[in-house]
């Protein structure tokens, strides 16, 4: 089989793997729903105050809810990718068998991570998003490439979310445990990945600093191209810069781990 084949065929085994959880899945399209709501209302009362607040309307504010209610399990944003999988095989030496597996451990777990991210946006993110739509007074473009613009950025934000989640699983070759390192992680991804408020929120140096971060490519870059706040090629660039960047790092610290791996292991 070739590589390509290989790859697709690990992401393919992620989709169905998610896809056999189906209780849990319509218990996350609740969650997510219920949280979406929450959120909804308390945007429609700091946009009653300020109608212009981060240079969104309401609409789009509100759009801007569902469309993070769509994206935190599909980028796990919150949490719930492959890291914990990964974290755990590193700490019980599991490792040690996908490092003999004829496949880079690294593209092996984004072809993974891929799967899963699918499903999960279409299986758990479709229908909040929908919902919204249908009960709130939202912003949604009628031009297709609009949406194929946004589509484009979703897929450059599966790659980022994975480059920081794989350098998080990895700091479990060096520490006892890595669940301290995965909850700072989801505490920075929600805060400055805007799934609590937009970062076009945050005032002064403060907005600059987190929409520089790579989490803001997570949400905020992909709802921009969306709402047609953004240049999609300059949002693009940024997107890819930053997968570059942690997908490149990602393979020097897995290259230190796996030298790790064979010295401890004789």
């Amino acid at each position: 089989m070739g590589s390509g084949r290989l790859y697709a065929a690990v992401a393919a085994g992620g989709f169905r793997r998610y896809a056999t959880y189906r209780a849990a899945t319509a218990a996350g399209v609740f969650t997510n729903t219920v949280f979406g709501l929450i959120l909804v209302y308390t945007y429609l009362a700091l946009w009653d105050e300020r109608p212009h607040l981060g240079g969104y309307d309401q609409a789009q504010a509100l759009t801007y809810v569902w469309l993070g209610q769509a994206l935190l399990s599909t980028l796990a944003i919150g949490g719930g990718g492959v890291e914990g999988e990964l974290m755990e095989r590193i700490r019980t030496g599991d490792i040690a068998v996908d490092l003999y597996r004829p496949a880079d451990l690294q593209a092996w777990w984004l072809a993974a991570d891929l799967g899963r991210s699918l499903f999960q946006l279409l299986g758990r993110g479709v229908l909040p998003f929908a919902f919204g739509a249908l009960f709130f007074p939202v912003s949604l473009p009628g031009d297709p490439g609009t949406w194929v613009a946004f589509l484009i950025a979703v897929v450059l934000a599966m790659l980022v979310g994975f480059g920081i989640r794989y350098l998080v699983a990895l700091s479990a070759f060096w520490l006892l445990d890595g669940v301290g390192v995965a909850q700072m992680a989801w505490i920075a991804g929600l805060f400055c990945s805007g799934m609590m408020l937009p970062l076009n929120v945050f005032p002064g140096t403060l907005g600059e600093v987190v929409r520089l971060l790579p989490w803001s490519s997570l949400l905020q870059a992909p709802a921009d191209v969306l709402l047609g706040e953004a240049d999609p090629l300059g949002t693009y660039a940024f997107q890819t810069g930053w997968a570059v960047v942690l997908l490149g790092a990602g393979r020097l610290v897995q290259a230190a781990a796996t030298r790790r791996v064979v010295v401890q292991g004789g």
